[in-house]
């Protein structure tokens, strides 16, 4: 046998695997302490991290508005300094708290509170407003509803929508004979068409495939209105309510100023008489803030009765 099969023999004997007679060492799990600085911090950030979260939608919420109530503050004030007679925000705030101290004393007629003025000027608007609403929503039903109807009533609207609510202030004297009547004639002319106008169309978008399935279910027209166009008009016809509340608020200070008698315009009218421009400057904030109550509350019974 040659030296290099010896050899290859040799390398294949000393090639095979040997058992180690050693035993396997365990395995030692180091474990190494957090120090006492993080731990101590850890709830320290967990506070400050939920504060925040607490804390910035209550600053995102609150912050704009008190910015822009100080800038227009700002602007007023500037404003006032440079015009004579204008009074500035701290006058009128002076002038407001005195006001509002005993807004509803009566004197005699033709002195009353504020406070009474604007139920007076509220009870005119109400009155014309459902007065409106009685008219205006089954009116935009039917015209949403029949084409026929819709094509007759297209040229009155048209003609009449754009007259100014206070061109209606003579008939209504004329026909009325008093300033009460005609005020809320007034009112009522106003917020008919935004009822009138948004209930139908809400109407007019009623998918066909609804009124389908009424006339195979034969359901009677009452439960059509009821059951399928009330649900789908809702967001249309309280549309065309806040629109009619908003623009009866804002007609009711003048037709007040033309018609005389109690309510929030007369009342404007005859401080701007006396020369007190600080009340009038107070009534507008006054009708202001009612409106907005009114548009919000208009806001609120819209969710409480949406089919959404």
């Amino acid at each position: 046998m040659s030296v290099v099969s010896l050899n290859k023999e040799k390398n294949v004997h000393t090639a095979e695997p040997t058992v180690n007679s050693a035993p396997a060492q365990p395995v030692v799990a180091v474990v190494i302490p957090l120090s006492t600085t993080a731990t101590a911090a850890t709830p320290s950030l967990q506070r400050r991290s939920t504060w925040a979260a607490t804390t910035r939608p209550v600053f995102e919420w609150l912050l704009p508005p008190v910015i822009g109530l100080l800038v227009f503050g700002a602007i007023w004030a500037t404003v006032a300094a440079l015009t004579q007679g204008l009074p500035g925000p701290l006058k009128t705030w002076q002038s407001a708290v005195e006001l509002f101290s005993d807004p509803f004393y009566i004197n005699n007629p033709n002195d009353m509170g504020i406070g009474w003025n604007i139920l007076s000027s509220l009870k005119r608007v109400a009155t014309g407003f459902a007065l409106a609403a009685m008219v205006g929503i089954p009116m935009g039903f039917v015209i949403g509803r029949y084409a026929f109807m819709s094509r007759m009533a297209a040229p009155i609207i048209s003609l009449l929508k754009p007259v100014s609510p206070l061109a209606w202030l003579p008939i209504g004297l004329l026909v009325f004979k008093a300033a009460d009547p005609a005020a809320i004639w007034v009112i009522f002319i106003t917020a008919v068409w935004p009822m009138i106008i948004n209930t139908a169309v809400g109407v007019s978008k009623v998918p066909q495939d609804y009124m389908n399935v009424a006339k195979v279910l034969n359901l009677s027209e009452w439960k059509v209105v009821t059951k399928i166009l009330l649900p789908y008009v809702m967001p249309y016809m309280m549309t065309g309510v806040r629109l009619s509340i908003g623009a009866a608020w804002l007609v009711i200070v003048a037709a007040e100023m033309l018609t005389g008698g109690m309510g929030i315009g007369f009342w404007v009218w005859d401080e701007w008489n006396n020369l007190n421009v600080e009340h009038i400057i107070i009534a507008i904030f006054i009708v202001g803030i009612v409106g907005l109550l009114l548009e919000q509350l208009l806001v609120l019974v819209a969710k409480r009765y949406s089919y959404e």
